[in-house]
Formats: structure tokens, sequence, C-alpha cells
């Protein structure tokens, strides 16, 4: 089971050499591979109760290393190398991401007792993402940074559609429809114009979605 989460680091490194060979596309197929291993090798861990086969790895660890790999290392190379904030402001941007990234993955109370995130998750994956599908200015891009980095320590409650049961089976739907989306968006602009424009109009919703539910949970007690 172990050998499945470690096979993140190989998604990880191959995200990298492709983004050197500035192929955006290709990373953003790794990064999404090792997505999937993240989101599914916790659950798979629990059901063959990897802890009794294997009390002396530490899973959590392991998990947090190749985390921070693919969701902060990975990214901000990307962010440095090609060019998605203004030159000049290439080395602070990675700065603050790999820094209040620290925090993140140090902060022992990340998640709340529903299993949602407190705080910005460190997603600096989904952060480029975003960048790309949406061409955003690079100046608009380091602002985002900056916020976000700011949100890093705002107690905000982020959806974890794998691990948060309220609406479960609704947030794992809509993300299903984000993936599919995202995947016509990213792989898929050329094949038909019309298609693209509503798998672009339901992507703008599954986003709406979360950021609904986002709001819902930070600010109301009855989700408390």
């Amino acid at each position: 089971m172990h050998l499945f989460t470690i096979s993140g680091v190989l998604l990880s490194f191959l995200a990298l050499v492709a983004s050197i060979e500035q192929n955006l596309e290709l990373v953003f197929f790794y990064l999404a591979l090792a997505l999937f291993v993240d989101g599914v090798d916790g659950s798979l861990a629990r059901m063959v109760d990897v802890k009794r086969h294997t009390p002396h790895i530490n899973g959590e660890n392991l998990d947090n290393i190749i985390d921070y790999l693919n969701y902060v290392f990975v990214p901000v190379f990307v962010i440095y190398w090609l060019n998605f904030v203004p030159a000049g402001k290439e080395v602070i941007s990675a700065f603050i991401i790999l820094a209040v990234s620290c925090y993140t993955f140090a902060n022992r109370n990340i998640k709340t007792s529903d299993f949602y995130f407190s705080g910005f998750p460190a997603l600096w994956n989904i952060v480029i993402l975003y960048f790309y599908i949406l061409d955003t200015d690079p100046f608009l891009n380091f602002i985002t940074i900056c916020f976000l980095a700011i949100f890093t320590f705002i107690p905000i409650k982020y959806l974890h559609p794998f691990r948060v049961k309220r609406y479960r089976f609704v947030s794992l739907s809509v993300l299903a429809i984000w993936m599919i989306t995202t995947v016509l968006i990213l792989y898929f602009r050329e094949l038909n114009e019309n298609l693209i424009e509503a798998a672009f109009t339901l992507w703008i919703i599954t986003n709406i979605y979360f950021i609904l539910l986002t709001a819902i949970r930070t600010c109301s007690k009855e989700f408390s």
C-alpha cells in the first residue's frame, strides 16, 4: 500500500521534467495523477489496515512529504520557470509559497473536526491550473499568490470532498464534473468550440458550488 503512495514521488519528478520542457499540459497530467493517488491512498490504507501490517512506517509523514512535492514544490517551479508572475517577482513568489506551505504542513489544526481544511490548504497545483485555464495576467497572479498566502492563516473552511461527510455524494458528483470539464478544457479545446464553451460554463458552475460551500461552512454555526 505504501508503494502506491510512493508512486507520487515519480509523478512529481515527471511533472518537474515536463515543466523544464515547458509542456504544461503534461505537467497537469502528472499532477492530476498524483492528486488521484493522494485522494484514494488514505482510504485504501484504512481499508487494508496498513498500520497493523507496517507499524514501523509513518504513513502520514510519507504522505506529507509527497504532497509537499506535488502540491507546493513542483507548482512553485512552474511559476518560477514559466513566467506566471512578473519579471523580478519570481523568487519572492517562490519564497512566499514555500514558506507559508511549510506552516500549512506543520499545522496540527489544519483540519476541522468534520474534516474541512482550516485556512488555504496549499493547493498550489490547483492554483497554477486556474492561472493557465483563465490565462490571467502575471501581475494578477502575483497578487493572488499574496492573498492566498494570507488566507493560509485565516480560518476559512475549505472542503475536502473525499473526507467531509455532509453532502459528500453531491460534492463528489460536482468534483467529477469539474474533473471532466477540466480535461475537456485542457486537452480537447480544438475539438468543438460549442462543446468547450459548454464545458467551461459547467466548470464555472462547479467552482461556484465549492465557493458557496466554503462560505456556508465558514459562516454557519449549523455546520460546526
